[in-house]
């Protein structure tokens, strides 16, 4: 049996407060409303009951917010796609985002067990003043667990990636399990497993001492890591900084990321880096 899953967000400024309101149709829901920022920065934390997306299953989420709201969309665990009889499993998101808005997506891992047939697909669409940081980290298999993201009997193994802030962006890619030369090569994901992107945009170009200032701040953050040798950081267009990082676990690039957008909110937004602590539980 498939899933059919629809979540609707819509957040505005009430004062000094971020409203949120959420609709679902189907396992696809908010878990929590949080506010541990103050009332300013609302963060939602999405929840899929069934526990994975298969074949067949199509899970869309719409979020629009309003002028001067904040939010913070986050998961409580990995985003798991695993194997198909045949049909295509699908992850679609389209964010709006009005001027003064600004949006963090920060869901955790993303896997692609062997023997899966998946699309996921994210378009952000910024008004000129509108601002945002997202990250996307896809785990081919389970390298911990040594499980490879191979073709198992009677299935072929395929991952389809988009990411799109229409005009600025766009960034389309298929993932084969039996695709050595894209995998292995050190042109591609240089035999590694781990994949991990990241940016910070806006709806329009960034002032060129700012944007200088967050990208040597990600590249900082990377020569002090252990994965320095397999990440990089750079202005992709006037209204999108970019950040790529390889790694053989989820651990090692998610506490790169971490790191890297705590030092951009406090950079960007005068911020502090206050992590979610859904992600500690």
């Amino acid at each position: 049996m498939s899933w059919l899953g629809h979540l609707n967000l819509e957040y505005r400024r009430d004062g000094d407060r971020t409203i949120a309101h959420d609709r679902h149709h189907g396992p696809l829901r908010v878990l929590q409303r949080l506010y541990p920022e103050g009332p300013g920065i609302c963060h939602h934390v999405l929840v899929h009951p069934p526990g994975g997306i298969v074949g067949g299953d199509v899970l869309n989420m719409d979020a629009h917010l309003t002028a001067g709201s904040h939010a913070l969309i986050t998961t409580p665990g990995a985003t798991r796609f695993y194997r198909s009889a045949g049909p295509l499993a699908e992850q679609r998101l389209c964010a709006r985002l009005e001027d003064g808005a600004r949006l963090e997506w920060l869901p955790l891992e993303t896997i692609a067990y062997r023997g899966c047939r998946a699309e996921n697909r994210m378009r952000f669409e910024l008004s000129p003043q509108a601002e945002m940081m997202g990250w996307d980290v896809l785990a081919l298999g389970l390298p911990a667990a040594r499980e490879a993201f191979d073709n198992p009997d009677n299935a072929t193994s395929s991952f389809t990636q988009q990411i799109e802030l229409p005009g600025v962006w766009l960034e389309r890619g298929t993932v084969h399990a039996n695709g050595t030369l894209l995998l292995d090569s050190p042109l591609g994901w240089a035999g590694k497993r781990v994949m991990a992107t990241m940016w910070f945009a806006q709806g329009t170009p960034i002032e060129r001492s700012r944007a200088q200032l967050l990208v040597d701040e990600a590249r900082a953050c990377i020569d002090s890591h252990q994965l320095k040798a397999l990440a990089g950081c750079t202005q992709a267009h006037d209204e999108v900084i970019v950040l790529r990082v390889l790694a053989d676990r989820v651990e090692p690039a998610m506490e790169l990321l971490t790191r890297i957008w705590a030092c951009w909110r406090q950079t960007a937004w005068q911020i502090p880096g206050a992590t979610p602590r859904i992600w500690r539980m």
